[in-house]
This record gives structure tokens, C-alpha cells and sequence, in this order.
């Protein structure tokens, strides 16, 4: 019990160095990537970004912040202890995973060893040491080759299901479905191990988004049922085998989405009419749904909850900061990028369901 109060004022520590939304709306309005490195410098985020060399890049000042946050995580983890390590333990391999789906497409797109390494960063991987695993299948030739070298590991066979679809289907984004159904499936299996069920029900949400993003957008790609299903991680009371059984079957995109109007997330149900529109503002809707309830985790003081609620929520900001670098390199408006990042806003939170509320069986 110790432990878990000690992780629990640790991250309320964190919560309270959050930057504000006027912080970020600051550094989205730099004029160029050296501004903003500069306005960056004077952020807690100073030290994360003090490696970053000159010419500065997008994709440079993201990795960096990566190894900033697989740092953060790490601390958090090691004062954690219990079944609650086990689960930040499961979140972690999100580093792990982030870095294998940029190698593989960048193997996909023709990408150089070298302008892949630009985009990563290992210190997740150096922190559990994990390192020699992501660099055989960065030295990797080609797709193929990367694949074979991972075949032995735990990811291997669904790393091996990933290319073949892709092969199938030619779309990259298989490759972040399939590595993220990796990931939930580890963290399913740890919240089946813990007593934190405060937490357990804020991991949930994380779980239900993956499931219903798959399915939609499984039907949006065109797979057949077989191949959706197997895109499915584990299942959770909130969003239930049944329930993904009839949005597999239905005819439609539109059907399969109208389907979540019998769950918790009703409130997240698209307006959209287009099916591309359609999906990618559901994702919108229940990432700020996630948010909101991370933020609500706050609410009790010593939960574990709250553990889970600051590592997800400084990830959304290191994600915040790496989309406004990529719109300062672009010369993006501030307005236009403030519009796009994952913040609470009093529109949205009438609408999304708690991370404590009863959950619909679907």
C-alpha cells in the first residue's frame, strides 16, 4: 500500500506541471522550429530537448521527447510496486511497440537505416534492456527480413499476420493495428491480475477504443469478418464479444458504428456521413473522451487510477508538443493546430462517459 500512495502523490506532482493550454497556444505560435526550441527551453521540457542538435526537425524534437516520456514512465513504474507495476509495466511496451511500427513502415516505404534512426529514439528500450531487439530489425534489409528477425520474439507471430495483410492489402496503417493489438492484449492480460479496479476500468476505455477503431476500420479497409476478428484484442464488460460480432456483420461502415449507440460511448457516435470523416472523428471524440477521464481520475485522492491518469495524460501532452513541431516546421496556423490537439473543453466533456460509470453489456 505504501508504494501505491507514494506513485499516487507522485503523480499528482506531475498533474501540477502539466502545461497549460495558454503554454501550448505559446509555443504553437513560433514562427519557425528555432523559436520554438527556444520557447521550448523555457518549459520543464528544457532538459528533454537540450540534445537536440542543430538543423532542428519534427521528427528530431519528437524523438526526443519520446525518451523523455519512456524516462517519465519508467520513474513512475519503479515507485508503483504490486499488481499496479504490472500494469504500468504493460503500458511501457508502448514505447517498445511505437519504435517497431516506425521501422517497419519506413522498411515498407524504402526508407534508409539511417532516415529511419531519425525518427527513433531507444532509451524506452535501453531502460529495460530491450535494445538489441528493435536494432536487428533496424539493420534488417528490407520488410522481410525485419519481419524474420522478430519471428523468434513474443510479437512474432502477430508481427508475421501484419505483413501478410499489408501484403494483401497494401495499407500501412495495418501495421499500427496489428502492433497496437499487441499492446492491449499484454495490458488485458495484467488488468485480469490486478486489484486496482479504479485503474481497471480507466484501462478498459483504452482497450474498447482499440476494439471499435479496428472494427470500423477493418470494414472501412474492406477485410473480410475473419480478418476483423482477428483484429480484436481481448474482450471487456463495456464493449462484449456480441457486440463486435454485429458490427463485423453489418452491411456498412454507418451500421457497424450505429451499433455503439446501445453502449456507454453512445455519445461518441459520429455525425459524419462520409465513412472516412465518420471514423476519424469518432477516434476524436473517444481520445478526448480518454482525457477526460484521466483527468477525472484525479478526483480521489490515492487512487491507482491516478497513476494510470498522469501516464496517460503526459502522454497526450509529449503527442501535443509533437504535433505542434510538425505545424511550426510546416508553417501551420496556430489556431488551425490549437484545433487539433487532444485538451479537456467544456463542449466536449457533457458527452463522455466516466471512467466509473456502470458500463452497457452491449
Amino acid at each position: 500500500m505504501g508504494k501505491s500512495v507514494y506513485a499516487s502523490v507522485k503523480s499528482y506532482s506531475k498533474r501540477g506541471k502539466l502545461l497549460t493550454r495558454s503554454d501550448l497556444q505559446t509555443l504553437a505560435e513560433s514562427r519557425d522550429l528555432d523559436e520554438l526550441m527556444t520557447r521550448i527551453k523555457n518549459t520543464i521540457y528544457a532538459d528533454a530537448v537540450a540534445g537536440v542538435q542543430k538543423p532542428y526537425t519534427s521528427h528530431g524534437i519528437e524523438a526526443a521527447f519520446r525518451g523523455h516520456l519512456a524516462e517519465t514512465h519508467h520513474s513512475i513504474a519503479k515507485t508503483a510496486g504490486g499488481s499496479g507495476s504490472r500494469l504500468l509495466d504493460a503500458y511501457y511496451m508502448k514505447f517498445i511497440i511505437t519504435n517497431l511500427k516506425i521501422i517497419l513502415k519506413g522498411k515498407v516505404l524504402g526508407k534508409t537505416q539511417e532516415e529511419i534512426e531519425t525518427h527513433l529514439n531507444l532509451r524506452a528500450e535501453e531502460l529495460v534492456k530491450q535494445r538489441d531487439v528493435i536494432v536487428k530489425a533496424l539493420v534488417a534489409k528490407d520488410l522481410e527480413e525485419a519481419v524474420a528477425s522478430l519471428g523468434s520474439g513474443q510479437f512474432g507471430e502477430e508481427i508475421a499476420k501484419a505483413a501478410a495483410l499489408y501484403n494483401e492489402k497494401k495499407n500501412i496503417q495495418v501495421f499500427d493495428t496489428y502492433f497496437d493489438k499487441i499492446l492491449y492484449k499484454h495490458i488485458g492480460s495484467a488488468i485480469r491480475s490486478t486489484r486496482e479496479m479504479d485503474a481497471a476500468r480507466l484501462i478498459g476505455m483504452d482497450i474498447d477504443f482499440y476494439n471499435l477503431l479496428s472494427v470500423v476500420r477493418g470494414k472501412l479497409w474492406g477485410l473480410d469478418d475473419t480478418q476483423i476478428e482477428d483484429l480484436i484484442a481481448v474482450h471487456t464488460p463495456s464493449i462484449t464479444k456480441e457486440l463486435l460480432g454485429r458490427m463485423i456483420a453489418a452491411a456498412t461502415v454507418r451500421d457497424a458504428v450505429a451499433e455503439i449507440s446501445s453502449t456507454r460511448y453512445k455519445g461518441l457516435v459520429p455525425d459524419a456521413e462520409n465513412d472516412l470523416d465518420a471514423v476519424a472523428e469518432f477516434e476524436r471524440k473517444f481520445e478526448l473522451a480518454i482525457h477526460t477521464a484521466s483527468t477525472r481520475a484525479f478526483t480521489r485522492m490515492f487512487s491507482f487510477a491516478t497513476v494510470i491518469g498522469i501516464t496517460k495524460l503526459t502522454s497526450f501532452e509529449i503527442r501535443n508538443m509533437a504535433a505542434i513541431a510538425y505545424a511550426v516546421e510546416q508553417g501551420i496556423a496556430a489556431e488551425t493546430t490549437m484545433s487539433k490537439l487532444i485538451l479537456p473543453s467544456s463542449s466536449s466533456s457533457s458527452s463522455l462517459p466516466s471512467s466509473s460509470s456502470s458500463s452497457s453489456s452491449g
